[in-house]
């Protein structure tokens, strides 16, 4: 039994404890100091930090984001101040607060990710998630995350280098999503998180121009819900790792779709850009959510769709 209320919500994903199940999703919440003035960033989760390169990115040209119907599209292209400057001027800030961080890492080579590892461990950071599946840059990124060896090798390379828990983000840009998991489970990833963005494009009728200036980008929100939790379902299935959900979720209600669907946490990543209280509302709800149904516990939500 629960004692108290505030521990409903407490998880604990591959040794980072966190005071709810709900994080930033990498990209959508800068790094979390760009938020401070509005949220109490010791009410999230853990925030996971922009995806972090081992020298700065200036990253795409031309426009970078679009809204849609449902949804957003963006070409960002890992934008990023470098990982020294992260660890330097960044990471001292984070520190004052009371929440897990972690640092999305995004490499060209596998050596890359390897070397980020290394310059990342001991610095104060709670884990690192493995990016292999951001669509927008040309090197590295969706070109480890489309095949199970390669996205393997990125990991067993991650491992071997950091004493930190190692979390996979996958891309839904593939045909077998239980593969791609089974393969960085099998190369040792601690967790895993999905799902990175989708293939995406929008094209300007007065100009038949495409409107992103890398032509393609990455779709993520509401729309992209369905086909998430399909793959957070079907990957939680096969793997014995946590998995965190994420890819559309706006509410609490969608939170807890995820985790009933096989999710251990969950990120919430377009709806940080409508409202920046978005991840402390929707941990909120869903601990609203347990007291109605008199449960007191979130895991015991993990896994319980009844498909049967």
């Amino acid at each position: 039994m629960v004692s108290n209320v505030n521990d409903m919500l407490a998880v604990n994903i591959a040794g980072i404890k966190m005071k709810t199940p709900v994080m930033t999703a990498s990209g959508t919440f800068g790094f979390g100091l760009e938020y401070s003035d509005f949220v109490d960033l010791n009410q999230v989760g853990a925030i996971v930090v922009k995806g972090t390169t081992l020298a700065p990115k200036a990253g795409n040209s031309g426009r970078r984001m679009a809204e849609t119907p449902a949804g957003m599209l963006n070409s960002i292209g890992l934008e990023n101040p470098g990982v020294e400057e992260f660890i330097h001027t960044i990471m001292p800030r984070l520190a004052k607060y009371d929440v897990p961080v972690i640092v999305n890492i995004s490499g060209n080579t596998v050596e890359e990710y390897g070397q980020l590892a290394a310059r990342l461990d001991k610095t104060g950071v709670a884990g690192l998630e493995v990016n292999i599946s951001c669509p927008n840059v040309k090197q590295g990124g969706i070109a480890f995350g489309t095949c199970p060896d390669s996205a393997a090798q990125v990991v067993r390379e991650v491992k071997a280098k950091t004493t930190l828990p190692v979390i996979a983000k996958l891309s839904p840009n593939v045909t077998d999503i239980a593969l791609m998991a089974k393969a960085v489970e099998a190369a040792g990833a601690d967790a895993i998180s999905l799902i990175n963005t989708l293939l995406g494009m929008a094209i300007d009728i007065h100009t038949w121009r495409p409107v992103l200036g890398n032509i393609v980008g990455g779709f993520s929100g509401p729309a992209v819900k369905p086909v998430a939790l399909r793959m957070v379902w079907q990957a939680a299935n096969a793997v014995k790792v946590p998995v965190i959900g994420m890819g559309g979720i706006m509410t609490a209600a969608d939170a807890v779709e995820f985790m009933l669907a096989g999710a251990s946490a969950v990120a919430v990543g377009t709806a940080n850009f409508v409202n920046p209280y978005a991840a402390v509302e929707v941990a909120g709800g869903i601990r609203d959510y347990l007291t109605e149904r008199g449960l007191n516990q979130v895991s015991q939500l993990v896994g319980k769709v009844n498909c049967g």
